[in-house]
């Protein structure tokens, strides 16, 4: 025997399940859960503009999205996802929500855009300036300014003169956005305001005057609310099922193909840890269509070590030897795992291109599984294997399921 070869599969095993023992509990406690599993509801909001005669543009769209993201990251609510959708679509997902309504009350209201006094007055609001009137610029010293314009000069000259030598406060909703001190009597309609740091700070002052003048209004297409005690029986149900499927695998692994099957559970148990980490690394969401996806994929990590076990047997079978057998297998069994998991990484993109929601989440876990799954039961597998054959420490056809009767004479 080969002791060496021995002593270097045994570390690796030791060293790969020390490694998951150490970091699955944080592993799994650090996965984001979705609506399904940790409750909280969806919402599909189509947006309106509140002034007739207007229209949604991709920009107000955005700008509303992003009003959406921080009322809801200011309500308290953890890592919601805002996205946009069409051309007056947006679709907001919380998660872990007690409070549905009053969330749901804060994120319809439309982004208000107010210019306040130092006695917190509203003296104007969005809907008093020229649309896309304000522009970024540059002073004499290169720092950055916003030249704006209003929709009513004599308006605007009165509340310059009111507060002359004192801040007229930006606001979006609550959110002080800068705040600059009245130089002048203005009676143009037209004023600059400095103080921006960056020109970034700057662009996305003036979108905001700029989108303020065009207000959207949302009204709920779609929604879908799951209990928080719903959500935890989900995931309880279908934590237990997953373990006992799991059981039931591995020991037919076990039972059917022997050595090749204590191998083979020990790369399906890397394939689920590497998984979850994958998941983890990408800030994915684990949703039930996941689950599915994730459990289609043990199945074909389960296929794919099957598949190279039975090619082996039937190698050994025509008379070989085991270390032959297993180059033979590999080699023939590797075109077809190929083929099937290519397959289903093309049928996996077209879901993702094609569908949305759950079915591209649905389709992406299936395709970094399957990738996964080449690494470990396919690439990492074999290389235990292989350490174990020619360390001659299994060299008889029956530690892989072979009987002595069922093998040919060469």
């Amino acid at each position: 025997m080969d002791i060496k070869r021995i002593v270097a599969f045994l570390g690796i095993v030791v060293i790969v399940f020390a490694t998951i023992a150490f970091t699955s509990p944080s592993l799994v406690k650090n996965i984001k859960l979705g609506l399904d599993l940790k409750g909280g509801f969806e919402i599909l909001y189509v947006a309106e503009p509140i002034e007739a005669g207007q229209a949604v543009t991709k920009e107000s769209l955005l700008e509303t999205a992003r009003s959406v993201q921080e009322r809801a990251d200011r309500s308290g609510v953890s890592e919601p996802e805002v996205t946009t959708e069409g051309q007056d679509r947006i679709r907001v997902r919380i998660a872990g929500v007690a409070n549905e309504e009053e969330v749901r009350a804060i994120l319809k209201k439309p982004a208000e855009l107010t210019f306040r006094g130092p006695d917190g007055t509203k003296e104007m609001v969005g809907s008093d300036f020229v649309q896309g009137g304000a522009q970024v610029g540059f002073d004499q010293y290169n720092r950055p300014i916003v030249s704006i314009k209003v929709k009513d000069p004599e308006k605007f000259r009165q509340v310059t003169q009111k507060l002359l030598g004192q801040p007229l406060s930006i606001y979006l909703d609550e959110t002080l956005l800068s705040s600059p001190v009245v130089q002048q009597v203005l009676s143009d309609g037209q004023a600059t305001i400095t103080g921006s740091a960056t020109y970034d700070e700057a662009k996305k002052l003036a979108d905001t005057i700029n989108l303020g003048a065009l207000p959207l209004k949302l009204t709920e297409k779609y929604t879908q609310s799951v209990g928080a005690s719903l959500g935890q029986l989900s995931l309880q149900q279908t934590v237990r099922a997953s373990l006992i499927a799991s059981v039931v695998i591995l020991l037919f692994m076990l039972i059917v193909y022997r050595v090749p099957g204590i191998v083979a559970s020990i790369s399906i148990i890397t394939f689920a840890w590497m998984t979850l980490g994958v998941m983890y690394l990408m800030n994915a969401t684990l949703t039930l269509p996941g689950i599915a996806a994730f459990v289609l994929g043990v199945g074909m990590a389960v296929d794919a070590n099957i598949i190279t076990y039975e090619r082996i047997k039937e190698e050994l079978r025509s008379g070989k030897s085991v270390l032959s057998s297993l180059k033979a297998g590999s080699r023939h069994s590797f075109r077809t795992i190929l083929d099937a998991n290519l397959t289903t990484i093309i049928a996996g993109a077209v879901l993702y291109f094609l569908g949305s929601g759950a079915i591209q989440g649905f389709a992406l876990t299936l395709i970094f599984t399957i990738l996964v799954s080449i690494l470990t039961n396919v690439l990492f597998s074999r290389w235990l294997l292989h350490l174990l054959i020619r360390s001659n420490l299994v060299k008889k056809p029956g530690y892989f399921g072979v009987k002595e009767s069922e093998i040919n004479a060469l």
